[in-house]
């Protein structure tokens, strides 16, 4: 008995000696008294909601958090939003909840008790124990209307991601990169996900991995390009002509 006492005794210790405390004045996350981060604050919905950016304390954007609003709901949480969040540095991405009466408060002990920061950057092995231990996997939300448009207007993918026929049909976001592959995801205006994509090659791209929200399906879709196009400098995207190919597919057969 004593020897379990001990046992538990030692473990109290050790449990409250490696609790980290986590402190948060004027957007600034210190952790054990040290300053890992800055925290910028973006108000969306006339402040009902908030999407967050954590820049590292010499200013390099580390952390891009959006409120995620293709996901289902949680039937038995009403507490909790969905979080998209981007690990810039090591091209990662994770969906977390965070508390809907305290998004703030949850962002910042998120990333005060995960480790993550290392320095002026992140650590990749930190981020993806975070994504496995602390991220969720919600259902996709399937319903969505498109909006009414006249489709013999040209598709135009605008500066802000936007992507307009004549008026704002959707938008697009980069995800990252991985195996030579890189991967985006389009949205209706109202946020809801239709179609998350993958390609290599740039904008040379013969085909494209396709999974569409609403048929639950994926598969390749050919996009062959006959002539072999360059360097393209845009400020927009990257690969922007293959990204203009994927979206008049995706017009053109009614997924956005």
């Amino acid at each position: 008995m004593k020897t379990v006492f001990t046992f538990l005794f030692i473990l109290g210790i050790n449990i409250f000696l490696s609790a980290q405390k986590v402190d948060y004045k004027n957007n600034i996350i210190a952790v054990d008294g040290n300053k890992i981060g800055k925290v910028e604050v973006q108000k969306q919905n006339l402040g009902l909601t908030k999407n967050f950016n954590l820049y590292s304390m010499e200013g390099e954007k580390l952390i891009i958090a959006v409120l995620s609003t293709e996901f289902e709901g949680d039937r038995n949480d009403n507490t909790t939003m969905y979080y998209r969040f981007t690990f810039l540095p090591t091209n990662q991405v994770g969906i977390f909840k965070l508390s809907t009466l305290g998004m703030e408060k949850g962002f910042v002990n998120l990333i005060g008790k995960g480790g993550i920061i290392d320095g002026n950057t992140l650590n990749a092995n930190k981020v993806t124990e975070l994504i496995a231990s602390k991220g969720v996997s919600p259902r996709t939300a399937v319903n969505y209307t498109l909006v009414a448009r006249n489709k013999n207007w040209p598709v135009e993918l605008k500066q802000d991601r936007s992507i307009e026929q004549g008026e704002t049909i959707g938008f697009f976001n980069y995800t990252g990169s991985m195996g030579g592959q890189d991967t985006y995801e389009f949205f209706v205006p109202d946020g809801v996900m239709v179609a998350k994509v993958s390609f290599a090659g740039g904008n040379n791209a013969q085909n494209f991995e396709l999974f569409t929200a609403r048929d639950s399906v994926r598969k390749v879709v050919q996009i062959p390009q006959k002539d072999k196009i360059g360097s393209v400098s845009s400020s927009i995207d990257p690969n922007l002509l293959t990204l203009k190919r994927i979206t008049a597919w995706l017009v053109q057969n009614n997924y956005l």
